[in-house]
């Protein structure tokens, strides 16, 4: 899938299943880039991975040759957001927004005068999106994480912000936000149910994506069923410890214990 087919797919509100990366492995990035996920994101904001193992992963992406690389920006300052869609990004998640202007901020950090400002500079991005600046503005995706109690009360006019293609939930913060304790705290599961769907109608009436991170792909199921149209899978660190723990349990013979 092109970056410009994985636009298509989520401003038209297509379901789209993703996985979420924070290790710096792009051997491993590019096994699971081959999968069949219509995107693979990179965390640099809380994975680990600085800026030569952005470039190496997305380039390990893109040589999986079915998927897109987004990158969870550390910020929504603007040399973060362009230098994650220098690198060859076909989008960018961008994490705490507030409010609208936080979201037009990052809708022109993304986009190419007259339309926004970013600079003009895609030494790597050029050779798979654009290279025009038009071509790489259409291709591009931006999107607003939805994480905080102000992101939460400001959903409408963040949703209305124009050039922005999805909101996305970060389910630990935006539990947090409403009052949890700790994400997943049961004790506010209803709350933050009713937040859910107070994000999902927000986006659907203004006729944008709403996508929410899951720790499982049976989540994700769950929840694209309720109306999300794309839906992550997180995470590599996570599931290669499932995956020892589990196969060690097998080897000593503790399967149920």
């Amino acid at each position: 899938m092109t970056a410009a087919e994985l636009a298509r797919k989520i401003r038209n509100r297509e379901q789209c299943v993703g996985y979420w990366v924070v290790l710096d492995a792009p051997v491993a990035t590019e096994r699971l880039a081959r999968l069949g996920y219509d995107y693979v994101a990179l965390d640099a904001q809380h994975g680990l991975i600085g800026n030569a193992g952005l470039l190496s992963n997305l380039m390990a992406i893109d040589a999986g040759g079915r998927s897109v690389g987004l990158v969870r920006v550390e910020s929504g300052a603007p040399a973060a957001i362009g230098r994650a869609l220098d690198f060859g990004a076909g989008g960018v998640i961008v994490p705490l927004v507030d409010s609208a202007e936080d979201a037009a901020r990052a809708v022109s950090a993304a986009r190419y005068p007259a339309e926004g400002r970013r600079s003009y500079g895609p030494m790597r991005s050029m050779l798979r999106i654009g290279p025009t600046p038009a071509e790489a503005d259409e291709s591009v995706l931006v999107l607003a994480m939805i994480e905080t109690p102000d992101g939460l009360a400001d959903i409408e006019a963040i949703c209305a912000t124009p050039g922005l293609d999805g909101v996305y939930v970060g389910p630990s913060d935006l539990c947090l936000a409403v009052g949890g304790r700790f994400p997943n705290d049961p004790e506010v599961a209803d709350v933050f149910e009713a937040a859910l769907v107070k994000i999902g109608t927000a986006a659907r009436d203004a006729g944008i994506a709403a996508g929410i991170h899951n720790p499982s792909g049976e989540l994700a199921a769950r929840r694209l069923a309720e109306g999300f149209t794309f839906a992550t899978v997180a995470s590599d660190l996570v599931h290669l410890e499932q995956a020892a723990a589990a196969h060690l349990k097998a080897a000593r013979g503790e399967q149920g214990s």
